[in-house]
C-alpha cells in the first residue's frame, strides 16, 4: 500500500510540475528515473497515463481520471496524518516553502533553520524566486510574497505591513545633494526593478495630501531585487526598496532614507497556502512560527 500511495503522490507532482523533467528537478532526481517510475505505474495499472506522442505534456483519459481521484485520496491521507500528528503534538513531514529571493535568503532561511531545530520531524525545502508565487502550479505548501493572489484556491494571511523606502548610500550622496522633493529625482540616477517586460520606473509619493507618481530614470535596472539592493549599497544610484530588506542597512548607516516626509508606497508581505478542508499540522505550526518571529518587525514608521 505504501508504494501505491507513493506512486499517487509522485503522479500528482508530475501533473503539477507539467513535465517529467520539471518533476525530476524538483525532486532532485533524474529524467530517466521519473520515466521508469511512470512506466512502472502504467504497467501495474495496465493503462497509459500520459500521452508521449506530443511535445506537450498531456494526460490520457485514464491519466486524468487517476489524477482527479488521487487528489481526493491524498487529501484524505494528509488529513488523517495531520489529525494523528496533532494528537502527538509533534509535527512531521515535508514542507515546500516559496519566498522572494532577497527576503528569503536574508531572513526566511534563518527562520527555517530555527524552525527545523525546534521541530526535527519536519523537513523543509526553500524555493526562492522573485516571480509571483503560484502555490498550486509550483506544488508549494506555503509561499511568502508581496502580491495578493487572485486565485480562489488559496488562502492568504498578512505577515508584515510595511512600506517602500527611497534610499541611497553615503558614497552616492558625497557627490551630489539628496532630493528634497519627489520631483528632484529627475536629477538623479535611479535604479529600477524589472518584472517580465515591465520596468517599475514610476515611484509613488504623497505630497500636499495628494498621491502621485514620479517617473524616474537611470542607467541600471534588474529583475533581481537583491541586485538592486547591492547596486544601491555600492553607491551606483538611488534605490526603492522594501523596508524589511534594508532596515539593518539604515540602522547601521550603510544606506540613508530619502524623501521620508513624502513616503507613500506601502508594501505588505503575505503567507499564501492552498485551500484545504484540514490544514496539516506542520503547515499550521510553520505559519505560526513565522508570524511570531516577524511580529513587530518592519513597521511602516
Amino acid at each position: 500500500m505504501a508504494d501505491e500511495i507513493s506512486d499517487l503522490r509522485l503522479f500528482a507532482r508530475m501533473v503539477a510540475a507539467g513535465s517529467l523533467s520539471a518533476t525530476a528537478r524538483r525532486l532532485n532526481s533524474s529524467l530517466p528515473a521519473m520515466s521508469r517510475r511512470l512506466a512502472a505505474m502504467e504497467s501495474r495499472l495496465g493503462a497509459r497515463l500520459i500521452d508521449r506522442s506530443t511535445r506537450r505534456f498531456a494526460l490520457t483519459e485514464e491519466g486524468a481520471l487517476l489524477y482527479e481521484r488521487s487528489l481526493g485520496i491524498l487529501s484524505d491521507i494528509d488529513q488523517v496524518e495531520a489529525e494523528v500528528s496533532a494528537r502527538t503534538r509533534s509535527p512531521r513531514g515535508h514542507l515546500r516553502v516559496g519566498a522572494p529571493l532577497e527576503i528569503g535568503r536574508r531572513r526566511i532561511a534563518g527562520l527555517i533553520g530555527a524552525f527545523c531545530r525546534q521541530y526535527p520531524g519536519v523537513t523543509v525545502e526553500l524555493v526562492l524566486g522573485d516571480a509571483p508565487a503560484d502555490v498550486v502550479a509550483n506544488d508549494l505548501d506555503i509561499a511568502l510574497h508581496s502580491d495578493l493572489p487572485t486565485d480562489g484556491e488559496v488562502v492568504t494571511r498578512l505577515l508584515l505591513a510595511s512600506r517602500r523606502v527611497v534610499c541611497a548610500s553615503p558614497a552616492y550622496l558625497e557627490s551630489r545633494r539628496g532630493p528634497e522633493r519627489p520631483a528632484d529625482l529627475a536629477e538623479h540616477d535611479c535604479i529600477c526593478l524589472v518584472r517580465g517586460h515591465q520596468v517599475y520606473n514610476r515611484w509613488s509619493f504623497v505630497e500636499n495630501g495628494q498621491s502621485g507618481e514620479v517617473r524616474v530614470r537611470g542607467a541600471l535596472s534588474s529583475s533581481s531585487a537583491e541586485v538592486v539592493h547591492d547596486w544601491t549599497l555600492a553607491g551606483l544610484g538611488v534605490g526603492l526598496k522594501a523596508l524589511w530588506d534594508i532596515e539593518d542597512d539604515l540602522a547601521e548607516g550603510r544606506l540613508i532614507e530619502l524623501l521620508a516626509p513624502f513616503a507613500g508606497n506601502p508594501i505588505n508581505l503575505y503567507v499564501i497556502y492552498p485551500t484545504r478542508s484540514h490544514m496539516p499540522q506542520r503547515v499550521r505550526v510553520f505559519i505560526d512560527f513565522v508570524v511570531e518571529a516577524l511580529r513587530g518587525r518592519s513597521a511602516t514608521a
